[in-house]
């Protein structure tokens, strides 16, 4: 059999499992294995073994727990809470006042915890049933709740980002910086969405009378220490890795710890919220690190059938420009992020992906910002968008599915046109990383040696370790990988 014809087989099974309904990560597994002894024979098992080995050992991982169960306390205690109610002190007079003010305080949430399913869930319980009451559009009240909270997988600290540095081997500090213009620029757009429509018509969004605005707090300096608690444990965990105080995984418990110490300060810690934090991390991280086995497993076996070079034979040889390549990866990214969890769509597709990326000459650190944009389109994107889930969950009965899918219609829109900007004008993303404001915050990347790299958005952090190759890479010994890494070379 062909590659050509196996990876057809790959694919088409792969999508058969998906319809009976079994988990991603049993799926992946499974064809893995069926590969694995049909094509080489038992003796391959350690082989695939290897690489799922080298994803669950890596040193980086373990910021994504510390980051899940910040948010989990987070959403339990009162601080988010006391956040929104301050935000309404200041953005009350406004047309639309809470809807700005709600996804001003998603993008606050975000830099807090890198994760969205809490953070739509508390946004649906805190904002909406307030802008449905003040009699805000509905469309628009869902639309912003969703599309605000989709805000962590672009914000630092992004769980996404992270799982993108270990896969692609990038500085996860690098990917940090790159990612804050590209969110600033998605919360802007949301924001002038709102303003713009009910500037138009004051009824989609009425302001907030001067007794709604002061429910809550008696005076702007009581909103204003409302605020400072959560800035304050924003700026220990993004200023400490942009400071190089820190690494991400420290960092991440320095987050913890903050959040931690702050419910103890408000006498909001009990068993039972603790409990309940840890049972949501466990899940959480169950999930990603059981998904990232068996892709990791899935791809190690595709890759010793010669797949990753398949793949790259066939999409260089296309005679495009590679900006249209890239548009293709946009595709194929988009519509697999429409029926995938995006951890899945990025262990099956960045090993494949990110070296032609790297061979076209772009900056595998801009590429990850645009998988970010991606994977927060599939947030939004029918017909199984996590975030329309997550929010139907807690919204009011008279409020359909049907009804939060069209809602979320002009934010995909918005998204898509932040995604082409950022394809189109790579420097939006990448001007801190090239002004040398990035800060070596992750040890597995050295400079990129390549003098072909000429494409402007290449940040010369384009070599990967060994972790990657464990991924990316054919049959090659590690001790191999190591000495052509310390040379500075890409294989």
């Amino acid at each position: 059999m062909s590659i050509a014809d196996g990876t057809l087989l790959m694919v088409g099974a792969i999508f058969a499992l998906l319809v009976t309904g079994l988990p991603l990560a049993f799926i992946t597994g499974l064809v893995a294995l069926a590969f694995t002894f049909g094509w080489f024979g038992p003796m391959a098992l350690p082989l695939v073994t290897t690489r799922v080995y080298g994803f669950v050992t890596e040193y980086s991982l373990v910021a994504v727990p510390m980051f899940v169960l910040m948010a989990s306390l987070l959403d339990r205690s009162g601080i988010a809470k006391d956040l929104f109610n301050a935000m309404r002190v200041f953005a009350g007079r406004l047309p639309g006042g809470v809807a700005v003010q709600t996804v001003v305080v998603a993008f606050f949430l975000a830099a807090l915890s890198g994760i969205i399913g809490g953070e739509i869930v508390l946004l649906g319980i805190l904002a909406l049933p307030q802008m449905l009451r003040l009699g805000y559009d509905k469309h628009l009240s869902i639309g912003v709740v969703c599309a605000g909270g989709s805000l962590g997988t672009m914000m630092p600290p992004s769980i996404v980002l992270i799982i993108y540095g270990l896969i692609a081997s990038q500085s996860i500090a690098d990917l940090f910086t790159a990612a804050i213009t590209p969110a600033l620029l998605l919360m802007g757009c949301y924001i002038s969405y709102v303003l713009i429509r009910c500037l138009k018509n004051p009824k989609l969004g009425p302001p907030l009378t001067d007794a709604d605005r002061d429910e809550g707090f008696a005076n702007r300096w009581e909103a204003l220490k409302a605020i400072i608690v959560p800035g304050l444990i924003a700026f220990v965990v993004l200023g400490s890795i942009y400071g190089g105080v820190a690494s991400v995984t420290e960092a991440a418990a320095m987050g913890v710890f903050g959040v931690f110490m702050a419910v103890i300060a408000r006498r909001e810690l009990t068993l039972k919220m603790l409990h309940a934090s840890l049972t949501q991390t466990l899940m959480t991280c169950g999930m990603i690190i059981w998904i990232g086995i068996g892709a990791a497993a899935l791809v190690g076996v595709y890759n010793l059938m010669g797949g990753n070079r398949f793949i790259s034979q066939v999409i260089l040889g296309l005679d495009v420009p590679p900006v249209a390549i890239l548009l293709v990866m946009m595709a194929i990214l988009l519509v697999l992020g429409m029926f995938l969890d995006w951890i899945g769509v990025a262990m099956l597709t960045l090993p494949i992906f990110v070296p032609i990326v790297d061979q076209l000459g772009y900056s595998p650190i801009w590429f990850g910002i645009l998988f970010a944009v991606n994977m927060q389109v599939s947030f939004l994107s029918p017909p199984f968008g996590p975030a329309a889930f997550y929010l139907k969950g807690v919204a009011p009965p008279s409020i359909s599915l049907k009804d939060i899918f069209v809602s979320l219609l002009p934010f995909i829109a918005i998204q898509l046109v932040v995604l082409f900007a950022l394809l189109f004008f790579p420097d939006l993303a990448m001007w801190l990383v090239m002004s040398g404001m990035a800060v070596q915050a992750y040890d597995g990347v050295i400079r990129c040696s390549q003098s072909s790299h000429t494409n402007p958005v290449c940040s010369g952090f384009c070599a990967p370790n060994a972790l990657s190759y464990a991924l990316l890479a054919d049959a090659e010994s590690y001790a191999d990988l190591h000495v052509r890494q310390e040379n500075g070379n890409i294989l």
